[in-house]
Order: structure tokens, then C-alpha cells, then sequence
């Protein structure tokens, strides 16, 4: 049996952050507070930088910011907002 390779599958984690710049995102916090907004931009460190912000704590909005800046080492991830 022949292993078919896919270079579609084959996306890297760069691939994705690339892919999701200027979508809408949900970035989770290591503290649990979850960011949900438009992606700016985002560098080699994981800060991230993101526009139309709202702050979610245990799943309750709490504030909401034009224009939010997170630094990296308090990412715990980040993935495309449903």
C-alpha cells in the first residue's frame, strides 16, 4: 500500500498565523481571559495586536477596546473565532 502525500495537509503552524491576519480570532489568555477581534498583525513572539477587542471573563463580556495589544508570553493560543 502506497502512502499518498498531500501538500495541502502538510500546513505549518506560520501557514495558519499568515492564513487568520485580518480575520477574527479568539486569543486565550493563561489567566483564562479570552480576547475575541480582528487580528492586525502578530510578530515572531506571538505579541499580538488586534483591532475591534472585547474581553471575555468565564464567557461574560467585560470591556470592550477599540485598538488591544497582548504580549506573547501570556498567549496561551489562538484560533478562528466561530
Amino acid at each position: 500500500m502506497e502512502a499518498s502525500t498531500t501538500t495541502s495537509a502538510s500546513k505549518t503552524p506560520a501557514d495558519f498565523l499568515k492564513s487568520i491576519r485580518g480575520k477574527r480570532v479568539v486569543v486565550k489568555l493563561n489567566s483564562g481571559v479570552d480576547y475575541r477581534g480582528i487580528l492586525a498583525c502578530l510578530d515572531g513572539y506571538m505579541n499580538i495586536a488586534m483591532e475591534h477587542t472585547e474581553e471575555y471573563v468565564n464567557g461574560q463580556l467585560k470591556n470592550k477596546y477599540g485598538d488591544a495589544f497582548i504580549r506573547g508570553n501570556n498567549v496561551l493560543y489562538i484560533s478562528l473565532a466561530k
